[in-house]
């Protein structure tokens, strides 16, 4: 199939083209980081936690495959959240290092780039997958009632529920998700397929942090996705769920000289309602 250039494209000083070296730096000097925070999030659970802004997070699948659903919010203003159609759109339906994850309108900044990606190298399988996902988003107790006639109430959506309610929010915060670890795609009907998990023990996502963020993560219920979850051959695929790790770091510093956290969108617009007549009008 011949290719066809993307949509979107970057102009000179965009922020969509990322200053390579001083993301590549953070990644890099890991001697002068401290450690702020580390835990483990148990299978079919979740938990959220804060990121300071200039600050680093890692995922970590600490004994093998593992699916987490991630969510991130601005810590001090929850309306601006992560808004996984319009990254699909500036980056890509999957991504990897240097990528970044976009807030909603009408804010449209980034609120954290990927600067470490132990499986950037996976590439596109035989079946066209590829992982970390931005196609599809997380389980949720609704659609699970629609396909199987049950309740379920650890899905995804019902785990990121009861980890940020702590923080104040509630089901209706939580958000499409950036599906970590997992490895998707489009088949020949152009319908949605996951994969199982490629990923290794100690395999991680890096994370800089661009802005103060409350984040939250589920590790799914499905586990590592080798067992199919609906359809006539679905079982429970307790056996393959694995818990996810958090660690995040202080970074030197020194190695922040010259980065500031981005601004909200500059669009000084009023959406045409105006009193003013416009000029074709005149």
């Amino acid at each position: 199939m011949p290719d066809f250039p993307a949509a979107y494209q970057a102009t000179e000083g965009s922020p969509l083209n990322v200053d390579r070296a001083f993301y590549g730096r953070l990644a890099e000097e890991t001697g002068t980081r401290r450690l702020v925070e580390s835990f483990t999030i148990p299978i079919r659970t979740g938990r959220a936690w804060t990121v300071p802004a200039g600050n680093v997070f890692r995922i970590v699948t600490q004994e093998g495959p593992q699916v987490g659903d991630l969510n991130i919010w601005n810590l001090h203003n929850p309306r601006e959240r992560l808004w996984a159609s319009r990254t699909r759109q500036l980056q890509a339906a999957h991504v990897t290092t240097f990528d970044r994850l976009w807030s909603n309108l009408p804010y449209l900044r980034p609120l954290v780039t990927i600067i470490a990606d132990s499986l950037a190298d996976y590439g596109i399988d035989a079946y066209g997958g590829r992982v970390h996902d931005l196609l599809g988003t997380r389980c949720d107790p609704y659609v699970n009632r629609m396909l199987t006639g049950e309740d379920f109430d650890f899905c995804c959506h019902s785990n990121l529920t009861r980890a940020v309610a702590p923080h104040g929010l509630t089901e209706l915060d939580v958000h499409d998700v950036l599906n970590v670890f997992q490895c998707t795609g489009l088949n020949s009907e152009d319908k949605y397929f996951m994969r199982d998990c490629p990923a290794k023990p100690g395999d991680h996502l890096e994370f800089f942090a661009e802005i103060d963020l409350l984040c939250a993560l589920s590790t799914c219920p499905g586990g590592d996705l080798s067992v199919p979850l609906w359809g006539p051959e679905a079982r429970d695929p307790l056996e393959v769920c694995r818990p996810l790790g958090i660690e995040v770091y202080a970074v030197d510093p020194d190695l922040l000289e010259g980065w500031s956290p981005p601004e909200v969108a500059r669009y000084g617009g009023a959406h045409g309602m105006r009193l003013e007549t416009p000029p074709w009008a005149k």
